[in-house]
């Protein structure tokens, strides 16, 4: 389904680059075509869509923003934003398959790994040989990311890894895990270490998987360490360095998280939309009256500005320098839109749109997360007025 409005018809203020709208073309084309199909089917069997991400990989997404020199493409922030948002707007699932591959895992080893790491993890992943996954969270600290249980004991030329970590996206799939684990309580986000562990390693099993409300297919689970040991050339920075690591791997993530939910919540509406035109009522099309037409354009101003957001967030990050503000800016906004937009898609849709015959329900079941995940709407206001509160 292609109906609905983008960057590459309106007459906004951005305007895309060739390059840009090209990336958008070959994108959408993929999506619509491969993913939207099997997309209520994924959800409606829980399915990891393995063949999905070979085709992204196949078609260089896996390496679009990383340099040449690892196998990437080099392209730009804003190009990944627009990638995220095609693909979610087909299904949601995939899109954090992609985004927490790309932004979760491969993103750290580009920015704080060695050159031997990037030759050798980067290159495999921005190929698309390797899936990763990002593991912060644990059973017991929420959103309080500095208090992890989970301990790394450096013996030799290996850390002992004991723990669990929850809410894994690409869980049991993923090849490449980027954990954070404590070398010392005492010394609390300062003792933090980012590890990049292998699956198959020694000790490191998986618990349960989770039966979600929305994005189905992306295997989330829980994993757990037992005397595993991980080679100290998988330390990505420094001992002491992976609450850095941790933090500028979200703000990276946001981003992508932001651009799911611009993706979601243009799909509702170009669903919405179409309906709206075809499903009549006391003799005319439901777009006909201005209720449905008030609800169509406050939808759509507030995707639009929620894009125009992450896309300033995009240009933030590719300048370099901090861009923390930007990013949960757009990733409250654009969350909350996400929700505002395919809640009233349903309503549009009427008894319809309770039901999985059609997909709005999905666009909105698979929205919820977008206010939760990489730091929940209340962690993104603190963050927000935090750095506004520094410039003061």
């Amino acid at each position: 389904m292609t109906t609905g409005t983008s960057l590459k018809e309106s007459p906004m203020a951005f305007a895309l680059t060739q390059e840009q709208r090209d990336i958008q073309e070959m994108v959408r084309e993929l999506a619509q075509k491969e993913f939207a199909p099997k997309a209520a089917e994924v959800d409606r069997n829980h399915r990891f869509p393995r063949e999905n991400f070979d085709l992204m990989a196949s078609s260089d997404l896996c390496g679009l923003i990383f340099p040449e020199e690892y196998s990437g493409v080099g392209l730009d922030h804003v190009s990944y934003s627009i990638a995220v948002e095609e693909i979610a707007k087909a299904c949601a699932t995939t899109s954090v398959i992609y985004s927490a591959h790309v932004s979760l895992t491969a993103s750290p080893v580009l920015q704080w790994g060695n050159e031997e790491q990037k030759k050798r993890m980067l290159a495999a992943m921005a190929r698309g040989e390797k899936l990763g996954a990002f593991a912060l969270s644990e059973p017991g600290n929420g959103s309080d990311s500095a208090a992890a249980h989970c301990r790394a004991e450096l013996k030799g030329d290996h850390f002992i890894v004991n723990g669990v970590k929850n809410w894994i996206t690409n869980g049991v799939e993923a090849d490449y895990y980027l954990v954070m684990a404590q070398t010392d309580p005492n010394l609390k986000h300062r003792g933090l270490v980012a590890l990049m562990i292998e699956k198959g390693s020694k000790g490191f099993t998986f618990g349960k998987l989770e039966d979600k409300l929305g994005i189905r297919g992306s295997s989330t689970c829980q994993i757990i360490f037992e005397d595993t040991p991980v080679p100290v050339e998988n330390m990505l920075g420094k001992v002491g360095e992976g609450f850095k690591v941790a933090m500028s791997t979200l703000d990276g993530g946001r981003i992508g998280i932001a651009s799911q939910a611009v993706g979601i919540a243009q799909g509702a509406w170009d669903h919405a939309f179409k309906y709206s035109k075809e499903r009549e009522a006391f003799g005319k099309s439901i777009n006909k009256f201005q209720a449905i037409q008030f609800m169509l354009a406050e939808m759509q101003t507030e995707i639009d500005a929620a894009r125009l957001l992450t896309y300033n967030a995009c240009i933030a990050q590719d300048r370099g320098g901090r861009f923390t503000k930007e990013a949960a800016m757009a990733k409250l906004y654009a969350s909350e839109v996400a929700m505002r937009s395919t809640t009233k898609c349903v309503q549009i849709f009427g008894g319809y749109g309770y039901v999985t015959d059609y997909p709005v329900e999905r666009y909105m079941r698979d929205a919820k997360i977008t206010e939760i995940y990489e730091g929940t709407s209340e962690i993104q206001r603190l963050v927000i007025a935090s750095n506004l509160l520094k410039g003061q």
